[in-house]
């Protein structure tokens, strides 16, 4: 067989293959054996077999490299398999979440003064309900009026818990290191409330809560905190209300 003729054998067989490891490969097989072609100095079947050679050289070392230049697939990572939160590191929900409520202060002294209404407010305000409770972010007391809001509330953080009681000038130490002082001007506490007056609670901040006084159209309340704490105060109606909250976190 001629070389010619090899040459021409060899292609035919080369293009019949399926899958090649690349689109190229048989232009660079059949430039291969075209710069292989031996000088007529010799035999023609030693040119054939040395075409021969070279061509399974070329297509075993394409066929080995295919597979190692082939991209790994990419494994999603579901949900299943992300890292679980260690404990305690989920967030609190916020305490001002809540578009409708106002946001935390840290002043020393706050004044809050109701919405006028109509008809105007009664002179006193009576006080029918105190309560305490701990939220998300939050502790919170809440003084509730069973005829319309008082006239002013005034709100003043102190270093201590301690607090001075009424007209008598007493002093009273409550649960906490700090403390936050609630006087409601205009507000009856000793008509319409027979409620507790001294809330022991153990809250995160808010330890306790404390009437100060009750003398002449002031309530005063003492909240020992654990701890030196931003706060936010506000009247909700229905009924109405003074909500008095103490930041957690």
């Amino acid at each position: 067989m001629s070389n010619e003729k090899f040459r021409r054998e060899l292609n035919r067989a080369f293009d019949d293959m399926s899958g090649p490891p690349s689109p190229a490969l048989s232009a660079r097989v059949r430039s291969a054996l075209v710069e292989s072609r031996p000088v007529r100095t010799g035999p023609s079947w030693m040119a054939g077999l040395a075409a021969a050679v070279i061509a399974v050289i070329v297509i075993g070392v394409f066929l080995m490299a295919g597979p190692l230049n082939r991209r790994l697939p990419i494994v999603p990572i579901g949900p299943h398999s992300s890292p679980s939160a260690s404990p305690g590191s989920t967030p609190s929900a916020s305490p001002t979440a809540d578009a409708s409520l106002p946001a935390f202060v840290c002043n020393s002294y706050t004044g809050l003064v109701a919405k006028t209404t109509s008809p105007p407010a009664p002179p006193v305000a009576y006080i029918d309900g105190v309560r305490t409770g701990t939220h998300a972010g939050y502790d919170r007391i809440t003084i509730e009026f069973s005829n319309s809001t008082p006239g002013k509330v005034v709100l003043t953080t102190q270093n201590s818990a301690t607090f001075t009681q009424g007209a008598s000038g007493q002093s009273v130490t409550l649960a906490g290191s700090a403390g936050l002082l609630v006087v409601v001007h205009g507000a009856d506490e000793h008509t319409a409330y027979n409620g507790a007056t001294d809330f022991e609670t153990g809250y995160p901040v808010l330890l306790e809560a404390r009437q100060m006084e009750d003398f002449e159209g002031t309530v005063q309340w003492g909240l020992g905190l654990s701890k030196s704490a931003c706060y936010r105060a506000f009247f909700l109606a229905n009924p109405t209300r003074l909500v008095v909250d103490i930041q957690t976190s």
